[in-house]
């Protein structure tokens, strides 16, 4: 394998490890509120509108916007990187 693309490689396994440990810390954080602070989660914001059920919305609006992270930059760097490779073949 080429230096460059061992390095674009390794790039691109940085950005996913760390958006994987992003959305860990963000879901399991929600469950780790669901098992030790129901009492929080069961205040309610407006009626019909309760913590918990925002923050549940809010995690699974944070997966898409990491996604976007994620295809923003493959986008924009990645694939970039990867037909410059190809180029100087």
């Amino acid at each position: 394998m080429s230096e460059p693309l061992r390095l674009l490689a390794a790039a691109r396994w940085r950005i996913a490890i760390a958006l994987t440990l992003a959305m860990m810390a963000i879901y399991f954080g929600f469950i780790l509120l669901v098992a030790y602070n129901k009492p929080l989660l069961t205040r309610v914001l407006v009626p019909g509108l309760s913590v918990g059920i925002l923050l549940g919305a809010l995690v699974i609006v944070s997966a898409w916007v990491l996604m976007f992270v994620y295809v923003t930059w493959a986008n924009r760097h990645h694939d970039a990187a990867v037909h410059a490779i190809r180029e100087s073949r």
